[in-house]
């Protein structure tokens, strides 16, 4: 009855993001062994370049040494995602934008949003209740060189090189946590009379058994999808994008490195643009039913270029939506096995890492407590992921573009779901509160929401301020804005500070 031997099957970095949090949470018990099987013939997909700043607590809590890391995976500081042409350039001219900042958007413990509605919008949601925008938009580090590890004058998260990554975090793995590391194709399972995994059956090592097994393989689904039957709930019918032409852009390692993912829209999707030191990681993501192949492959181009001819794309078909359950039995899906959905706010790596943290913060010992366990994680994880369609699908549904069939088919309410349609009708009159998010397990909370609505020029109805409320948020706006100046002439340009990091560390003197 005891579960002792666990096996993650499958690598990149929702294999070894488990192996790291599982490894940390049984670190010393001696009775418990992990091991991870990777197969060499099957490409991880490797463009999750973008992270959130939960990032910087996993790293930390694995015991991974924040320069090391960023000398070792090619990062850069994330400060933001600057949506671009989201809105009509009609109305809102070319090239317009807005930032979803990282910072919390509530300067000295205050809500602007109100004071900010009654302006009539002369400054932008982001510049009012945040400096982080002209840190952003100056090009400038979240930190200085002596800040402590993972801490910094903004907050911030990362771009990485996904690859090494994957590699980082297999070798703290390996060295630090003793989780085995076998090379070799799952050809086939074994199931027991509990409708669980009991065997692996392996080209090179014949038949392998382990207590418990972790999903780790991809878009297959080869354990719960594939061997175990759980079926794929679609998601197509509420965002429409399914594809994705991918290309890495060398770069001279000179330039200003942006420390925000810019997130470009077009007729028919958008396109990531993430800076690493030496490449930029570009995505063109775009709806075929709207959009041909051909077409797509033309505007990337445009987009990136006369050098793509000498560069290798990718096309990355995208099945958006989830499995029905998420843990079956004595077996768990994580990663793209799991579920996916469009990159547009780091989705991938930022549900990865909320359920390998999840898995491992009460990792059962004892087949009595799996089904507890299993009802908990899919509850849970169910949730999170019809709030993560929600706060996608909310981008699409606040535009105001109507140049293209898909940015009018976009904004048919009926796609949204009825919590959705109620927050928005609610959010008319009143500006959201941290009462409208409930759940511990909303993935993106009352701050991501803010930044994004009110980016999006979504009109809710100003409440009335007294002379004295007034006074003090346009107080705290001149120290907002104060403070934005300062740091824009202290903190050092991105570049420069990547460079420093990689040549001396951090808390240097």
């Amino acid at each position: 009855m005891k579960i002792n031997k666990i096996a993650i099957v499958g690598g990149g970095t929702a294999g070894w993001l488990v192996a790291n949090h599982l490894g940390k949470a049984l670190k010393g018990d001696k009775s418990a062994s992990i091991t991870l099987i990777e197969s060499l013939d099957i490409p991880t997909i490797g463009v999750g370049e973008g992270t959130v700043p939960m990032m910087r607590d996993t790293l930390q809590h694995f015991g991974i040494s924040e320069a090391e890391f960023i000398s070792r995976c090619d990062a850069t500081f994330k400060q933001s995602i600057k949506f671009e042409n989201w809105l009509d350039k009609d109305r809102h001219g070319d090239n317009n934008f807005y930032h979803h900042l990282f910072d919390y958007p509530f300067p000295m413990g205050e809500d602007l949003t109100n004071y900010w509605l009654n302006k009539a919008a002369t400054s932008t949601y982001s510049q009012t209740v945040s400096f982080q925008e002209a840190v952003c938009e100056n090009n400038l580090s979240p930190k200085h060189i002596t800040d402590p590890e993972y801490a910094g004058q903004t907050t911030y998260a990362y771009h990485l090189d996904a690859k090494k990554f994957a590699k980082l975090l297999a070798e703290n793995a390996t060295q630090n946590f003793d989780v085995s590391h076998v090379i070799c194709n799952v050809t086939d399972v074994q199931l027991n009379k509990t409708g669980g995994i009991s065997s692996l059956i392996t080209d090179n090592f014949g038949e392998l058994e382990f207590d418990f097994y972790i999903d780790c393989s991809g878009f297959s689904s080869y354990l719960l999808g594939n061997k175990l039957g759980v079926k794929f709930i679609e998601q197509s019918s509420k965002l429409l994008i399914d594809r994705a032409i991918t290309v890495q852009v060398p770069t001279n390692g000179k330039e200003s490195l942006k420390p925000y993912t810019r997130a470009v829209a077009h007729q028919a999707g958008w396109i990531w643009d993430i800076p690493l030191p030496h490449r930029r990681g570009v995505g063109f993501v775009y709806a075929s039913s709207y959009m041909s192949y051909e077409e797509a492959l033309q505007k990337l181009s445009h987009y990136v270029g006369p050098d793509i001819e000498s560069l290798t794309t990718r096309e990355i078909p995208m099945q958006v939506g989830y499995r029905e359950r998420f843990w079956q039995d004595n077996c768990v899906a994580i990663g793209l096995s799991q579920g996916f959905v469009e990159p547009l706010e780091a989705t991938a790596i930022l549900v990865t890492d909320f359920c390998a943290q999840h898995l491992a913060e009460r990792f059962p010992r004892d087949r009595e407590v799996l089904a507890d366990l299993a009802k908990r994680f899919n509850d849970n994880v169910s949730y999170a992921w019809s709030k993560v369609i929600d706060f996608v699908q909310l981008h699409y549904y606040l535009s105001d573009r109507v140049d293209s069939a898909f940015w009018q088919d976009v904004k048919n309410e009926q796609m949204l779901s009825e919590d959705l349609r109620n927050k928005l009708l609610r959010w008319k009159y009143f500006s959201p509160k941290s009462t409208d998010f409930t759940s511990k397990y909303e993935v993106f909370d009352i701050e991501n929401y803010l930044y994004v609505l009110y980016g999006m020029k979504f009109l809710t109805r100003p409440q009335q301020l007294n002379s004295v409320e007034e006074d003090k948020m346009a107080e705290i706006e001149a120290k907002v804005k104060q403070h934005a100046e300062y740091l824009s002439a202290e903190l050092t340009e991105q570049r420069e500070l990547i460079d420093k990091i990689k040549q001396y560390g951090l808390t240097a003197i």
